[in-house]
């Protein structure tokens, strides 16, 4: 499965970067996020910043340990989980728009076993419905963090 669904945030794209990047904190705006739990933190690099999150997902609190792959600074950052037999990357993307910045959200899944590959393929319309709200709602959450309670 893969979707992407992007943004159009009134703030700079390095406040903005400041904000996406800023983890601990994002429990505090994200409203689907519950607790972010930091266990490594590499100095001068996002890669291989590693976080425990717990965030309501269909309902129910489910907590993934996640890590950051690749990133480029201003630009974007990727993360990855691995659990429920299936492999999930997560992208933030931001793009400058005059004064504005188009921060865009994308999501991919592979399932590794068979399992989830069987119900993958009877329920992946639905799951795909429910991811697109869930990164909507993040976004939305973000913009409206940076838009109506930062100053500057």
């Amino acid at each position: 499965m893969k979707l992407s669904e992007s943004i159009n945030i009134g703030k700079p794209l390095e406040e903005v970067w400041k904000v996406i990047t800023d983890f601990e904190n994002c429990p505090n705006y994200i409203t689907g996020i519950k607790n972010i739990k930091i266990i490594e933190q590499p100095e001068n690099t996002l890669v291989g910043f590693k976080w425990i999150e717990t965030r309501v997902m269909f309902g129910k609190e489910a907590t993934e340990t996640m890590w950051i792959t690749e990133y480029i600074e201003n630009e974007h950052y990727q993360t990855r989980a691995e659990s429920h037999g299936s492999i999930y990357l997560s992208k933030l993307s931001l793009e400058r728009s005059g004064q504005n910045t188009i921060l865009t959200m994308s999501f991919s899944s592979e399932a590794t076993t068979f399992f989830v590959k069987l119900i993958s393929s009877f329920m992946g319309f639905m799951i795909k419905g429910s991811m697109k709200k869930v990164i909507n709602k993040d976004l939305a959450d973000i913009k409206n963090h940076l838009e109506l309670h930062k100053k500057g």
